[in-house]
């Protein structure tokens, strides 16, 4: 799932980044409300994180003019702890609002929470993946298989997933990289391999019929061969 951080304090922003593509999710980042505003209204996210005070156009700004046109849930961070401010926010359209400092355990859980929540005035979105026997359920980041729990670490869940949007698409180690760990391929790095290696450990290794094919010279692709 992508996310939009929206938030000037740099240092904050890079830790948010990090922290969040860590669990699993895309992360995009603007550090002022112009930047915010043009992401938020040309983007595709699940979510929206915004400071309340930002350079160029403020957080209830920037809110009022997403919500002439979008119901992204928004989460509100904030240094302001009084019960107005909080209260302005919320009748501005936040869907939360969380005061800084916070714990990021807290931060994941009402992202979580926010989510599920907006999963009914989705445009028909799905939240459960499958092909063969493997189901993923996106929402409660969750992946099985032949009704067997897969104990899957955050990046190779968000591995998994992309490679079973793509299903029956050859993926390239170049892709890969990119989406899932927001970086650029380099050929001397084994990333990419060792989490394919790792994943296809937990995901095929223990079932007779294998999901995870590797295309050689090209990349990855998931789907279901004839035995």
């Amino acid at each position: 799932m992508k996310l939009l951080v929206v938030e000037d304090e740099a240092k904050l922003a890079d830790y948010l980044r990090k922290g969040l593509s860590e669990a699993g999710y895309t992360v995009e980042v603007a550090l002022n409300g112009i930047d915010g505003l043009h992401l938020a209204m040309e983007g595709d996210h699940d979510l929206v994180l915004l400071d309340s005070m930002l350079p160029g156009i403020d957080g209830l700004s920037l809110l009022a003019a997403l919500r002439r046109t979008k119901q992204t849930p928004v989460l509100m961070l904030t240094a302001r702890s009084g019960v107005d401010d909080r209260v302005q926010g919320l009748q501005s359209g936040a869907d939360d609002y969380l005061i800084k400092p916070f714990a990021f355990s807290e931060l994941l859980a009402r992202i979580q929470v926010l989510l599920r929540r907006a999963v009914p005035r989705s445009t028909g979105e799905q939240t459960t993946l499958r092909i063969g026997d493997l189901e993923v359920d996106l929402l409660r980041r969750r992946a099985s298989r032949a009704g067997q729990r897969l104990d899957l670490t955050a990046k190779e869940f968000s591995l998994l997933t992309l490679l079973l949007r793509r299903q029956g698409e050859v993926v390239t180690r170049t892709e890969l990289a990119s989406q899932v760990w927001d970086m650029n391929f380099d050929s001397e790095t084994n990333v990419v391999e060792v989490a394919v290696r790792r994943l296809r450990t937990k995901l095929d290794v223990p079932f007779e019929h294998h999901l995870l094919h590797t295309v050689r010279g090209m990349g990855y692709v998931l789907e279901e061969r004839p035995q």
